[in-house]
């Protein structure tokens, strides 16, 4: 019997369905000499520094650097039956050989390689490795199951990557937290990436816009423009030597040019154009791809190809053939597909690019959520663009003189539309603002060299200078993706800050933790993101720590790297951070402190009253007065206890209040409250009724 794990639930079926494994039994299926299970993501990980030694529980600098001499994994508590119904099939007397079926990248190597380690699993074991969850992917996967062994450099690569980010995370986030009184979360990701944030803040800041002008000139259905004034006087100057004079046309350019078809979609660039069109977070497009990719709807979603292998073409040219019928934005379209376009095999990593399967092609729109729908669209279309003509179009660009002055204009003629026509029709089908940045298409007038343009009409434009923009989830998760990249061999597993599928949650955690901040589509620093970027060292902010990181790794994955000697170096820069950063000054250890708003003035002390999460509280320790936003005499009156509220019975003793609910009329009414302080632990509150 053959036990075949996977990483969820979905695929295990999936599998099973394929194989044959038909009987369905209590946390797996069964048959055909098969036992299929799976493993829910990460079942288990490294341990907490906690968990080493009781002391630790405690964040304290003395403790730093947190080194295991041994390594500790954990089950997840709400996973723990899980694993054990994993040990109980890997120990089963039944079981001959174990199959991983977990994601094939170095994530699912680890994910599996943790659980067969602490299962004590001893058994054969062999690497099942598609790209897709399609039967017919399945059926040849499993005729050509690769030796576990051959995989056991990319586990090394992968255990090293984990222990890594583990000790770089764990004691920079414990050193720099300890030191300014303030969870700070640094890793080896979110890091450079909140600082990449922090930059472009600091540009847009500091920028100072600059006005120039610009001198326009038109006769007999010719438009041209000068260069950039910045001094206003000289377009002024310009414009009055041209107004009503003749043009020359000096020179004219023609050139035909070939726009290249765009290439399949990888998660990030499928990511970067979902929140583009239609503002989806890259969280939200990765959850929406993975269950369509768990409906068999997609293929596997957490690439970072976009070519497919030399050996789908068969495939690709069905599925176009198939999806085309289905899109109405290509009702009436001229579509001569070029399958070729897309297949490369050199350029394909662990998984091809993004693509429909033929699963989609049978089943359709039908039953999906509009967001799917919205994605398999963008996905159906990207295919189709990508083995579309080119887009062909002349290009002309004519120079004109006018009293002694240069002026331009440029036009451009589309020769064949090529995979631009489908690219239009798709966005016009859009019920969104996605043509806002569709360039205009502008054709010039028939003329010749020589030719000459009497009685000029000018005129001048008034502009600035303009900052950059902030960041979106798309630019950014462009930015994060060549972050670096110069650095990381060609051959790495991964390139950029992060990967296709884990950059999404570091933006999650970056807005969470509330060092970012979402405005619309634009991500924003938060004053605690700008003071973490600036007073950590170079070394966490920079992304060359990852560059470095990934060509050891990929060194490592090669069975060229040596796995202990990468760990060294790691431990060694853990400890040579430590000690850098022993101590700070008494003023920025307040640099975190919260913005604290004063709503009034202490009826015990005198000192000032602020406004905490859930209470009202005096700034002068040894003074307990408090107002808890909750009291029981407010929520009885349910009335929210406002600072507003609080304010004025600070100032006056008492504050009138319209809408009070009577729990013994159920009516409301109008009253006013007292402040009942008489110095105990608790500051009461009641009604003052007129006698």
């Amino acid at each position: 019997m053959k036990l075949v794990i996977a990483e969820k639930p979905s695929v295990a079926r999936s599998i099973a369905a394929v194989i044959g494994a038909s009987d369905r039994q209590e946390g797996y299926f069964q048959g055909n000499g098969y036992i299929v299970t799976w493993c829910v993501g990460h079942l288990a990980g490294l341990a907490d520094a906690g968990l080493y030694d009781e002391r630790f529980k405690k964040w304290r600098y003395e403790d730093l650097p947190i080194i295991p001499e041994s390594w500790r994994f954990t089950i997840s508590e709400n996973k723990r039956e899980r694993f054990d119904t994993l040990r109980m099939l890997m120990r089963s007397e039944d079981v001959a050989e174990v199959v991983n079926a977990c994601d094939a990248g170095r994530e699912g190597e680890l994910i599996f390689r943790t659980v067969y380690h602490l299962a004590g699993c001893t058994k054969p074991m062999k690497r099942l490795w598609i790209s897709s969850m399609e039967d017919s992917a399945i059926r040849e996967g499993f005729a050509n199951l690769k030796p576990g062994r051959d995989y056991d450099p990319l586990h090394q690569s992968a255990l090293c990557r984990a222990k890594a980010d583990w000790l770089i995370g764990i004691n920079a986030t414990r050193l720099f937290s300890v030191l300014y009184h303030k969870t700070l979360t640094v890793g080896r990701v979110q890091t450079p990436t909140l600082k990449m944030l922090v930059d472009r803040d600091a540009k847009i800041s500091g920028f100072k816009k600059e006005k120039y002008h610009i001198v326009h000139i038109a006769a007999d259905g010719m438009e041209a423009a000068s260069d950039r004034f910045t001094i206003p006087g000289e377009a002024e100057n310009v414009k009055t030597a041209c107004e009503g004079s003749q043009a020359v046309c000096v020179s004219i350019q023609r050139e035909e040019k070939t726009e290249q078809p765009p290439k399949l979609y990888d998660l990030t660039a499928l990511q970067r154009e979902a929140n583009r069109l239609f503002g989806f977070t890259a969280k939200q497009t990765l959850d929406y791809v993975q269950a369509l990719y768990e409906k068999r709807l997609l293929t596997y979603p957490r690439t970072d190809s976009r070519f497919l292998s030399d050996d789908m073409e068969q495939t690709a040219a069905g599925i176009v053939a198939g999806i085309v019928p289905m899109l109405a934005f290509m009702e009436g379209a001229a579509f001569s597909p070029e399958i070729c376009r897309v297949l490369n095999s050199a350029k394909v990593s662990d998984h091809h690019a993004i693509i429909p399967t033929a699963e989609f092609v049978k089943q359709g729109f039908a039953g999906l959520a509009d967001s799917e729908r919205k994605l398999l669209s963008l996905i159906c279309c990207k295919l189709l663009c990508a083995v579309a003509p080119a887009h062909e179009y002349k290009a002309v660009t004519a120079m004109f003189t006018c009293a002694g002055q240069d002026f331009t204009a440029k036009g451009k003629t589309v020769l064949s539309p090529g995979w631009k026509d489908i690219d239009r029709r798709f966005r016009a089908s859009l019920k969104t603002d996605a043509d806002e940045d569709a360039e205009a298409v502008v054709e010039l007038p028939a003329m010749t060299e020589g030719q000459t343009f009497d009685s000029v009409a000018a005129s001048i434009t008034e502009h600035f200078t303009s900052p950059p923009k902030p960041y979106t989830e798309d630019t950014l998760l462009s930015a994060m993706e060549r972050a670096g990249a110069g650095d990381i061999p060609d051959d790495a597993e991964r390139k950029g800050l992060g990967t296709p599928a884990t950059r999404a949650a570091v933006l999650e955690k970056l807005v969470q933790t509330g060092f970012i901040q979402r405005k619309g589509k634009q991500l924003l620093p938060t004053k605690d993101g700008i003071n973490l970027a600036a007073v950590l060292p170079e070394t966490l902010t920079s992304p060359a720590l990852t560059a470095e990181w990934e060509s050891r790794l990929t060194e490592i994955a090669k069975g060229e790297g040596d796995p202990d000697e990468f760990m060294a170096g790691i431990e060694a820069q853990a400890r040579d951070l430590v000690k850098a950063y022993s101590c700070i000054s008494e003023d920025k250890q307040k640099l975190f402190q919260s913005d604290r708003v004063a709503v009034g003035t202490c009826p015990r002390c005198g000192e000032t009253v602020y406004e905490g999460k859930k209470n009202y509280y005096c700034g002068n320790r040894a003074c307990q007065f408090v107002m808890w936003k909750n009291d029981r005499f407010f929520e009885e009156r349910k009335k929210t206890f406002t600072p507003k509220i609080a304010a004025a019975l600070l100032k006056h003793g008492k504050v009138k209040i319209k809408g009070l609910f009577s729990p013994k009329t159920g009516k409301t009414y109008d009253g006013t409250v007292l402040l009942a302080d008489t110095g105990g632990k608790y500051v009461n509150f009641r009604m003052e009724w007129k006698k």
